[in-house]
């Protein structure tokens, strides 16, 4: 299947929430209207795209339709997709790995987000493309996590460096980065354990790994990919921002895209944020973690 295949049954039911409310309020008016723009914005709220965001694509559309005199409703649902389209149109939705030996991507996020399936996914990807993919198991604080990422490696066909539960998470990492050259890897994915971004002692420590990976590989970690659960919507958002914070997120993971009816938090990421979502899951199978593609993402969640 293809990715825009995945990505519009992984938005349906943002997309069926999203476009049927906004076919009914362009229907019920007449003209374009003060009062439709009001609706706009509510149903865009709704979808998980947040107030900020809400308000400032539905000016763009009103500031539009007076710039072109627009006085037919169904165009105000045209310029709306074209808006979302040019928001979300980033050449930095790429990942950042190659030109590096090896080049390094460090996974954050909170528990239950997904991180472990995600980096043996983005693992069992780039060793589809002909990498060689090193995983860390840097979780050393959850029980049994990197016995489970190595059952997670062993799917995807890739090496793991482990310690002992209760390790020093950073001690993973500088021995994975040691591992990685002295066997000539491609790509080091980094799994680190899932923090509450409220807790103070976990976030140092996560900068403390970030830190030793910049002073063992100069330039690392390439890519800091934040891992969200679609699921959660603006909660999403608020973590984004404390990670953002502390460790210099890069991009982001969404997860459980098609789980959700707030497919609408990654314009919400994209604007509010300035982080682009970069790969996105819409599946349980080691297939269905994809780079982000903005043209697929919009005519998954508008249609077409």
């Amino acid at each position: 299947m293809k990715l825009w295949d995945r990505l519009r049954d992984g938005l349906a039911k943002t997309r069926a929430s999203l476009t049927g409310k906004i076919d009914g309020l362009v229907s019920r008016h007449a003209a374009v209207t003060d009062d439709l723009f009001d609706e706009l914005e509510e149903v865009l709220i709704q979808a998980d795209m947040g107030p900020e965001t809400s308000v400032a694509l539905v000016e763009e559309v009103r500031a539009r339709v007076r710039r072109e005199k627009v006085k037919e409703p169904a165009r105000v649902r045209d310029m709306l997709r074209e808006e979302i389209g040019r928001l979300l149109a980033d050449e930095s939705s790429t990942l950042r790995v190659d030109g590096f030996s090896p080049a390094v991507i460090l996974l954050v996020g909170v528990n239950g987000a997904g991180k472990t399936t995600t980096a043996a996914k983005l693992a069992h990807l780039y060793r589809d493309r002909g990498r060689r993919v090193l995983m860390a198991a840097a979780d050393t604080f959850r029980a049994a996590a990197a016995e489970q990422l190595e059952v997670w490696a062993g799917r995807a066909g890739v090496e793991l460096v482990r310690h002992s539960e209760g390790a020093d998470p950073a001690a993973v990492a500088f021995d994975a980065l040691q591992a990685a050259r002295s066997r000539s890897m491609d790509l080091v994915v980094i799994d680190t354990a899932g923090r509450l971004q409220t807790k103070t002692n976990l976030m140092e420590e996560l900068k403390k790994i970030h830190r030793v990976v910049g002073r063992e590989c100069p330039g690392a970690p390439h890519e800091v990919l934040l891992v969200l659960d679609a699921t959660t919507g603006q909660n999403g958002v608020s973590q984004a921002r404390l990670f953002k914070e502390a460790v210099d997120v890069t991009g982001v993971v969404l997860t459980k895209l098609d789980s959700t009816a707030r497919g609408g938090v990654v314009v919400s990421i994209a604007r509010d944020l300035g982080l682009p979502v970069k790969l996105v899951g819409v599946g349980e199978g080691m297939e269905d973690l994809q780079p982000f593609d903005a043209a697929a993402y919009v005519e998954g969640l508008m249609g077409a």
